[in-house]
Parts: structure tokens; sequence; C-alpha cells
């Protein structure tokens, strides 16, 4: 059995727009209880992709944050955009 994921525990600097896409992602993932694999599988991405965009370690192609954004059911614009420290959904 594994692990119930967590989320981010710190705001990214919003202008660290790797960062805030990380946050972003793993933000909804989480919110979903999915795993980077339960996540990648949606995407049809790899999970060490995954995992790596999340923890903002590669560029990632416009066309990869449309597959992510609409396997989290979300718009990619908000998957690039600075999280206030309201709610952000």
């Amino acid at each position: 059995m594994s692990a119930k994921p967590k989320p981010p525990e710190h705001l990214p600097p919003p202008e660290d727009v790797r960062a805030v896409l990380a946050y972003n992602v793993r933000r909804l993932r989480v919110s979903r209880s999915w795993s980077q694999e339960d996540l990648a599988m949606e995407c049809g991405l790899d999970r060490t992709y995954v995992s790596a965009v999340e923890r903002a370690r590669w560029n990632i192609s416009l066309g990869n944050v449309q597959r992510i954004a609409s396997a989290l059911d979300t718009e990619p614009w908000r998957l690039l955009r600075p999280p206030s420290t309201s709610s952000d959904n």
C-alpha cells in the first residue's frame, strides 16, 4: 500500500516559472489523491518525467503542459499562474 501523496509545503518564487509549474502540478495531482504514476498514465508520459517536472528539473514543452493540464482537468495557463496565499483553483 502506497503512502498518501503530500501537497507542496512552500509557495514557489513567482518569477520561477518551472517552480510555479511544479507546485501547481503537484498541488492538483495530490488534490486528486493520484500518485505520479497515476498522473503519468492519465497524460501518456513517463513517471520519471512527471517526477522531474514536479521537482522543476526540466524545461517542459507547451504540448506537455497541455497534456498534463488536460489530465488534471484544468486550463494550461492555470498551471503557469503563480499561486497566491489565498485558495487557488
